[in-house]
C-alpha cells in the first residue's frame, strides 16, 4: 500500500520535460531582451539625442526608408566636442560614408575631406563639416548625400571618448604605424597629445585615437582620411573575425553612452547579419585629387570642387567597379591621389598600415 502511494505521488515524466522547456524558453527570452535592450541603447531620441535641438527642422527631407534589399548608405561622423556647451554640436571633422549593396554583398567606403566647400541647403555655402552644427545629423546627411549623389539613410555619431571606448571594447587592434607621429595638443592638459612610434604594434583606444587624428605632415587631411579608412577596415575585420551575439552585446553595452545613431534595433540587426557576408571592395577620398581646386574664402584656404557632376559620376563609377568580377580585394585602400589601391596585409588580425611616405612637420 505504501509503495503504491509513493508511485502515485511521483510526477509524470512529461511534466519534467515541460518544466525544462519552460526554463529554456525563459532563458532565451531574457537573452533576446538583453540583446534588444543593448542595441536599442544606441538609438537616441528626444532629449537623449545630441541633435535634439534640430528635431523640428523640416528644411531637409528624409530619404526613402531602407527596406533591406536595396543599397544602404551610412554616414559615420566623428566630432571634437571639447569645450562646448551642452546644447552645442561639434563640427564633424571625420566624415565617412559606408555604402553597402545587399544584392552583391559588396561594401565601399568614401571619406569626405572636412574643408570641402559646398552648398549647404538653407544656409548658403560653407565647409562641409559645419553642416552638422547648422542643422544636425539630418542636414549633414543631406549635404554629404547631395555631394556624392547618394541617399544617406542612417548616421552614426561619436566623439573622442566614444571612439576610444569602441576600440577598447574589441580588445584593441594590431596595426602597422607607417612613421613616427608626434604632436603636442595643449588643450585638456595635454590629454590628447600624439606620440606614436613607427612599426607594428597593438593600438588600444588611446593610441588608436592618436593615429586617426594625426594630420601634421605634408599632405595634412589627405593622408589622415586615408589612415582613418585603413583603421576602420582593421576594426571591422577584428569585429567580424570573432563575431558572436554575446560578444557584440558586450561591445554595444560598453559604447552605448558615447555613440548615437538613428538606426532602429531591427535595422541594426539586419545590418549586423549582412555584415557577416560583406566584402569591402574599395575605398576612396572625396573629392579625388583630380577634381580638387584650391580656393580661398575670407582669406582662409578651402577645398573647392572643379566639377560636381564629375564627382558624382566618380562615385557611381567606383560603386560599379565593385561589382566587376576580379576587382574586389576586400583589403584595398586609397592613395593620396584619391584612387583605389590594394593593401598588403600585415598584423595578426588582418590590419594594415598606410603607405604614406610624407615627413612629419609639426
Amino acid at each position: 500500500m505504501e509503495a503504491r502511494q509513493k508511485r502515485k505521488r511521483r510526477k509524470p515524466w512529461w511534466l519534467w520535460i515541460l518544466f525544462g522547456l519552460l526554463v529554456i524558453i525563459a532563458a532565451v527570452f531574457i537573452w533576446l531582451f538583453t540583446v534588444y535592450n543593448a542595441v536599442g541603447n544606441l538609438h537616441k531620441t528626444g532629449e537623449d539625442s545630441k541633435f535634439s535641438q534640430f528635431k523640428d527642422d523640416n528644411t531637409t527631407a528624409e530619404p526613402p526608408k531602407w527596406e533591406g534589399t536595396e543599397r544602404v548608405n551610412i554616414l559615420l561622423m566623428g566630432g571634437d566636442g571639447r569645450g562646448l556647451e551642452k546644447n552645442q554640436v561639434a563640427r564633424s571633422d571625420s566624415m565617412i560614408v559606408l555604402s553597402v549593396d545587399p544584392a552583391t554583398k559588396k561594401g565601399h567606403v568614401f571619406s569626405v575631406l572636412r574643408d570641402t566647400y559646398v552648398e549647404i541647403p538653407g544656409h548658403g555655402s560653407g565647409r562641409i563639416n559645419t553642416a552638422v552644427t547648422l542643422g544636425g545629423e539630418r542636414l549633414a546627411r543631406t549635404t554629404i548625400g547631395e555631394l556624392l549623389g547618394l541617399d544617406i539613410q542612417y548616421y552614426v555619431y561619436t566623439e573622442f571618448e566614444g571612439f576610444k571606448s569602441l576600440v577598447d571594447a574589441i580588445g584593441g587592434v594590431d596595426f602597422y604605424v607607417e612613421k613616427d607621429m608626434n604632436y603636442v595638443d595643449n588643450a585638456d592638459k595635454n590629454k590628447y597629445d600624439i606620440h606614436l612610434k613607427k612599426g607594428q604594434q597593438h593600438l588600444d583606444g588611446d593610441k588608436a585615437l592618436q593615429y586617426v587624428r594625426f594630420r601634421h605632415d605634408q599632405m595634412s587631411d589627405f593622408t589622415r582620411t586615408g589612415r582613418q579608412r585603413e583603421f576602420l577596415s582593421a576594426v571591422a575585420h577584428k569585429v567580424l573575425s570573432g563575431w558572436n551575439i554575446l560578444r557584440m552585446t558586450n561591445i554595444i553595452n560598453s559604447v552605448s553612452e558615447d555613440i548615437e545613431t538613428n538606426l532602429s534595433v531591427e535595422d541594426m540587426l539586419k545590418l549586423g547579419q549582412l555584415g557577416l557576408s560583406i566584402d569591402m571592395a574599395g575605398s576612396d577620398q572625396v573629392p579625388p585629387m583630380d577634381l580638387i581646386s584650391s580656393d580661398k574664402v575670407g582669406g582662409a584656404a578651402v577645398i573647392g570642387i572643379s566639377d560636381e557632376g564629375k564627382l558624382r559620376q566618380f562615385v557611381q563609377d567606383s560603386l560599379a567597379k565593385d561589382n566587376t568580377p576580379g576587382t574586389g580585394t576586400g583589403t584595398d585602400d586609397t592613395s593620396t591621389d584619391g584612387t583605389s589601391t590594394t593593401n598588403s596585409t600585415d598584423g595578426t588580425d588582418g590590419s594594415s598600415g598606410s603607405s604614406s611616405s610624407s615627413d612629419t612637420s609639426n
